[in-house]
């Protein structure tokens, strides 16, 4: 019974820590791709003929990008980006297809959008620093007011 009992915790242990795979998005393939024509189709042809794209062109939306990534998880590691799928297609200002193009993860690189982190100003001084070097700070007359 304990014997079992080892072998079934075993294999637990296995299933646990095995490679999972996860996708994240949409990208048409190569034959959905050859339904839209350079310079004839607009927008809403595009939008009927291979679905309205997860991204749009932020300034000028003179861009759609079809984005479809492969995700690989690994028991407690953080989930690695093993596949990535853009296609871009490029309208004209008149808002026909201007220019498609299949770019891979080997392709892009990493960019920094924007910046969350609050710099501190505080440099080597603790919260607990802080507050007893107040101490004495204050004097009786500076609570008063005349």
């Amino acid at each position: 019974m304990a014997l079992r009992m080892a072998a079934l915790g075993l294999l637990l242990m296995v299933a646990a820590c095995a490679k999972v795979y996860r996708n994240h998005g949409y990208v048409p393939d190569d034959t959905e791709l050859a339904k839209v024509e350079v310079g004839v189709d607009t927008r809403d042809t595009v939008a009927t003929k291979i679905g309205r794209p997860s991204a749009q062109g932020l300034l000028n939306d003179l861009g759609w990008f079809y984005v479809q990534s492969r995700f690989e998880h690994y028991g407690p590691k953080e989930p690695t980006e093993i596949e990535r799928q853009v296609v871009a297609i490029n309208f004209s200002e008149n808002g026909t297809v201007q220019n498609i193009g299949r770019y891979g993860l080997e392709d892009g690189r990493v960019i920094e959008l924007s910046r969350r982190v609050t710099e501190t100003n505080i440099k080597g001084v603790s919260l607990i620093g802080q507050l007893l070097g107040n101490v004495g700070r204050i004097q009786a007359g500076d609570l008063v007011r005349n």
